[in-house]
């Protein structure tokens, strides 16, 4: 797999930012924290959070 990403130009890529993008992406699509935990695995909400990278731009678009 190393070989891939270097080809597509992707120096540190890994497991761990794939992991920030998804649950990124989940809390986007409007699934709420129970949902987002459960499929996260993390049992505690903060830890939760820590992976969360949310915008004032994505809570606007929620509102139409």
């Amino acid at each position: 797999m190393a070989a891939d990403h270097k080809a597509g130009g992707i120096e540190d890529l890994n497991f761990h930012d794939l992991h920030h993008e998804d649950i990124s992406r989940f809390f986007e699509w409007g699934l709420s924290v129970p949902e987002v935990s459960l499929i996260s695995g993390h049992k505690d909400a903060r830890m939760l959070f820590r992976y969360t990278h949310m915008t004032a731009t994505h809570v606007l678009a929620k509102s139409g």
